[in-house]
């Protein structure tokens, strides 16, 4: 079976590690991918506390499936995973948790659970003190894959996603394949979006030997997920050690997010998981380039197929009629959540547009006109 891998060694039972090559004022950080690895978090955290104090956020519902990690026996927070917990309240709990374990700059917090807990463990973790270390030990195969890699940490407001937050890389990453084996296939399936996204992006061999492999992934083959897993960790690590900010190349992650981001409002965040509006949004991206751009269909067809290999919705009829969203996913509301996209000026979106493996276009303004179209 192909492994899709791109640059790195082939998958195999043993720990691949990943650099994520930071410079200026960021350190540099090391992402590990392999069965087993969450096991080493306690020791990697306290080896990183210069103050030799660490604590642990989690998901209640890992906690409950795995155990803590290596057994982990410092302070412990658990919360109950999922958007509803990317809120300022929870965050002032968060930051009363750190208060109360007695932490200081010289500490580490780990976080141990999916994207979300990730998102506000790591920005409690840059406030706390104006800044503490943070190690991610992320479970699901959507925080493997993209949300715990290049330190962007959020919570979310009324008018959208992800519109406080800061930039706040990891000191290490811890990317256990196995915890990816008690996932529901819903959450998995949502993964898969941004594997799609990230091979997309990364060029016509990765997104050839996803494509191959895909039957494999979606089986949740070990030797197809760590290869998956790695490809994806190596792609964003390039990707973030030329730009940490996101003020250039960075922006070509954004690919299918602006989209993604719209549908996640105008359905009220939870109703529709991340991966899930994301691949949709990758399909309206390519069908955007080949409207506006003239891209090839090819690869509308690629992204639309590959969205329903791995069993997700590839078109706006098909996610409302996954999720009963008929009535809040109109082109209105949808339109409506574009008008507070965070990479764009207000009221002026800018999109992605992928014109072919490997190539996109940042910064696209879409006509309105072509907007309703898509989300027709």
């Amino acid at each position: 079976m192909s492994s899709p891998v791109g640059d790195s060694d082939a998958a195999s039972d043993e720990a691949q590690t990943v650099r994520v090559a930071l410079t200026g004022d960021a350190a540099p950080y090391d992402v590990t991918v392999g069965p087993g690895v969450a096991a080493q978090g306690p020791a990697l955290a306290a080896g990183f506390a210069a103050d030799g104090r660490t604590a642990l956020v989690a998901d209640e519902r890992v906690l409950g499936l795995h155990g803590a990690p290596g057994g982990f026996d410092a302070p412990a927070l658990s919360l109950a995973g999922g958007e509803q917990v990317k809120t300022f309240p929870v965050l002032e709990q968060v930051l009363d948790f750190c208060a109360a374990s007695k932490l200081s700059r010289g500490s580490v917090l780990l976080a141990f659970g999916g994207g979300t807990i990730g998102d506000l463990t790591g920005l409690a973790a840059s406030l706390f003190k104006r800044g503490l270390s943070v190690v991610q030990i992320p479970t699901t195969l959507l925080a493997q894959v993209d949300a715990s890699v290049g330190g962007k940490t959020a919570v979310n407001l009324a008018s959208g996603k992800n519109l406080a937050g800061t930039f706040h890389q990891p000191s290490a990453v811890l990317c256990d394949t196995t915890l990816l084996g008690t996932l529901s296939d819903g959450e998995y399936e949502s993964g898969l979006g941004e594997v799609l996204k990230t091979a997309i992006l990364a060029g016509e061999d990765e997104l050839s030997t996803l494509e191959a492999c895909a039957a494999a992934l979606l089986a949740r083959d070990p030797e197809a997920l760590q290869g998956t897993v790695t490809m994806c960790v190596r792609t964003k690590a390039r990707v973030v050690a030329s730009d940490p900010l996101e003020r250039g190349p960075r922006r070509s992650l954004n690919l299918g997010h602006t989209f993604g981001h719209a549908i996640e409002h105008a359905a009220g965040y939870g109703q529709v998981p991340h991966g899930v509006a994301v691949g949709v949004g990758l399909a309206l991206a390519a069908r955007a380039s080949a409207m506006v751009m003239g891209s090839p269909n090819a690869l509308v067809e690629r992204t639309m197929d590959g969205l329903r290999h791995f069993g997700l919705p590839a078109t706006m009829d098909e996610l409302r009629s996954r999720y009963g969203l008929g009535a809040a996913l109109q082109t209105d509301a949808l339109i409506s959540g574009l008008g507070h996209d965070k990479k764009g000026a207000v009221g002026a979106p800018e999109f992605v547009l992928p014109t072919r493996p490997g190539h996109v276009e940042l910064g696209v303004a879409l006509d309105p006109t072509i907007l309703e179209t898509l989300f027709a």
